[in-house]
């Protein structure tokens, strides 16, 4: 009889003579999964060879469970029987992590325990304790959430202004604002950066755009309607003159990608995600990289691990992001794993373009002097704002709306949304 292999969950031992590193390998998997399974008379090669289970087996090995493993975990023990031979087996269960043995820090990577650094012991304690964005008081505690509420409102829910900040999950125990009010507050020290390079390195900066000091999720939707209106449509036709049309990046991996960033990122040490465009891809990167007891083949199959529960319930309540976990497989069915760098501290998505983007090919020769500086200002920032076309081109402001009302009537310009959040493309 044979029961496998051994997995991240499920682990073989010989006998219980072989208790010390059992007590090892239960405590590997509950830091990396919460639980576990081991089986006392089977091979490492999944063959049942049998246990002897004398009158105190069972006894002893739950006394050493419970008394050897910390914080103590009451473990259920079962026997099984495979023909004639009497197998043991050990479910264990539990969330109070990080947990022991003998002293000894260990967690799961396939069928092996390794040993927990103390910075990875670190990030364990601090990714299993009470969430801490919701427990860290904000260094401002002059709050106000006149943005995040009218979100609320737009999407049909009745705003009580008395306890919205308790409903939202943005107090401390004590009644003080946390992280988490800071960042989604009116007013906040919070930016998020979109940087665009000339070429394909980071030599050279061409623009740096910051969405920042207000509510966060108002910030990243401004900053991915940006990059959005960077996206560039190439029309290619097949032999037998089939139209198809291809574009720079697929907008929903682009959304998917850039929401998980904003979720995810290691908001408790106030580091925001960023968007990096060049030539020939957009870099998302966020920060903290995976949770440490967390599978990376759970990741790519969408298994939800949100490591800021409480953000996550706010950006779903409001529609911004979805809890069905198509995000990561949809990106990897577009553009493949690859394009996930993955380490301890960080993870970056990138979308690969398949042309070269013509960016400032614009033609600009029936257009006047004037005209083309303004173009040429919003094609570089189609997020600016007329008065900041003033200090940019020299021109006046009844000027510039003289000339974006030309622009209007050339078909050469034209508004995508409202005048506060929206942008502007360059036809």
């Amino acid at each position: 009889m044979n029961l496998g292999i051994e997995t991240e969950y499920i682990e073989f031992k010989t006998s219980t003579s072989q208790t010390t590193r059992a007590l090892e390998s239960l405590v590997a998997m509950l830091n990396k999964h919460g639980e576990g399974e081991l089986y006392f008379g089977v091979a490492d090669n999944g063959d049942v060879i049998g246990q002897n289970i004398g009158n105190k087996t069972i006894k002893d090995l739950l006394d050493a469970i419970m008394t050897r493993i910390k914080p103590t975990v009451i473990p259920d023990i079962s026997l099984e029987t495979y023909g004639c031979q009497s197998v043991i087996k050990v479910h264990i269960r539990g969330n109070n992590k990080p947990y022991s043995a003998d002293g000894r820090y260990l967690i799961r990577s396939g069928s092996e325990n390794k040993k927990i650094e103390p910075e990875l012991l670190k990030e364990l304690v601090f990714t299993n304790s009470p969430e801490s964005i919701l427990d860290m008081e904000s260094f401002n505690q002059d709050l106000t959430f006149s943005q995040l509420k009218q979100l609320y409102i737009t999407h049909g829910f009745t705003i009580d202004s008395q306890t919205f900040p308790k409903n939202t999950g943005l107090l401390c125990t004590d009644g003080k604002y946390n992280l988490l009010a800071d960042i989604l507050s009116d007013n906040n020290n919070c930016s998020i950066k979109v940087v665009r390079f000339k070429g394909n390195d980071k030599t050279e900066i061409v623009l740096r755009n910051e969405y920042g000091y207000k509510c966060m999720l108002i910030a990243m939707e401004q900053a991915l309607d940006y990059v959005n209106s960077m996206n560039e449509t190439r029309i290619e036709l097949s032999g037998s003159a089939v139209r198809k049309e291809i574009r720079l990046f697929d907008e929903q991996c682009l959304r998917e990608a850039w929401s998980n960033a904003c979720l995810h990122t290691k908001w408790s040490a106030m580091i925001p995600p960023v968007m990096y465009i060049f030539n020939d891809r957009i870099e998302i990167v966020s920060t903290g990289g995976l949770p440490i007891d967390y599978a990376l083949e759970d990741f790519y199959a969408g298994i939800s691990h949100p490591v800021n529960r409480q953000l996550q319930k706010i950006m779903g309540q409001l529609g911004i992001v979805e809890q069905t976990g198509h995000g990561v497989p949809a990106i990897v069915s577009k553009y493949g794993k690859e394009a996930f760098n993955i380490s301890d501290h960080r993870i970056i998505v990138t979308l690969q373009f398949p042309f070269m983007p013509e960016g400032g090919n614009t033609d600009y020769s029936s257009l006047t002097l004037s005209q083309k500086k303004v173009l040429t200002a919003i094609k570089t920032q189609p997020t600016i704002k007329t008065n900041e076309l003033t200090a940019v081109t020299g021109l006046k402001i009844a000027r510039i709306n003289q000339i974006i009302r030309e622009l209007k009537d050339l078909d050469r310009l034209e508004r995508i949304g409202s005048n506060k959040t929206g942008y502007w493309k360059v036809n």
